[in-house]
């Protein structure tokens, strides 16, 4: 029976040691936010499950209560991030009345987003994961941020105000745009033009009006 009860409580060790080491009062989350400092910090090159759990002060072991492997963990920061990039394009968009003005803030919302959250941004869209990401999960009744920017254009094209037709080819349109002005304050590939939340703003405003014009109904001869 003593043999026994050492067992058990060695088997019950690590537990009770992360415990007395972790304050935060969740685990899952304490992973993830560490995963995104250590990427920011170092890159993606010292990324390893038992560096984010020292970062975290839990045991090596810890993160496997959530995260099956390294890959798990970056689907996760992926998923806080579209998370957070549709919220705050929602919160820009929700002033806005008219579908152009919406469409212009989603396109500013969405680079800004990239500009103030890189980690999350390059987690996203980078070429991290060996097998399809699935989609992240958003509360009840509230637009993920694809969704947004296609009934944006679609409310558009329903007041006239852009070219008929089928939305996908505009949404497209739209997002590449923005995403390839994301990804250039990102990367730091602007040269001497000015990086920053405010350059990246009025960037975004010029570049989302200049799309705006293209996309807009031909005029009749």
């Amino acid at each position: 029976m003593a043999t026994k009860g050492r067992r058990k409580q060695a088997a019950e060790a690590p537990a009770e040691k992360d415990k007395g080491r972790y304050h935060h009062g969740d685990l899952r989350q304490a992973l993830v936010d560490a995963a995104v400092a250590l990427i920011a910090e170092e890159g993606f090159g010292a990324l390893t499950l038992r560096e984010v759990a020292r970062r975290a002060g839990v045991t090596h072991a810890a993160p496997y209560r959530h995260f099956a492997d390294k890959e798990a963990l970056l689907e996760a920061v992926a998923h806080e991030g579209f998370r957070a990039m549709a919220r705050e394009m929602r919160e820009r968009m929700a002033p806005m009345t008219g579908p152009l003005e919406r469409l212009y803030a989603a396109g500013e919302a969405y680079v800004l987003f990239a500009v103030l959250h890189p980690p999350h941004f390059r987690v996203m869209f980078g070429p991290h994961f060996t097998r399809p990401m699935s989609s992240p999960p958003e509360p009840e009744g509230e637009q993920g941020a694809f969704t947004l920017l296609v009934s944006t254009i679609e409310a558009a094209q329903a007041a006239g105000l852009l070219r008929e037709g089928e939305s996908r080819p505009l949404t497209l349109t739209a997002w590449s745009l923005v995403h390839g002005l994301a990804s250039l304050f990102v990367d730091r590939q602007l040269g001497e033009s000015p990086q920053g939340v405010e350059a990246a703003e009025a960037l975004a405003r010029v570049q989302t009006r200049l799309l705006v014009e293209g996309l807009r109904p031909p005029a009749r001869g």
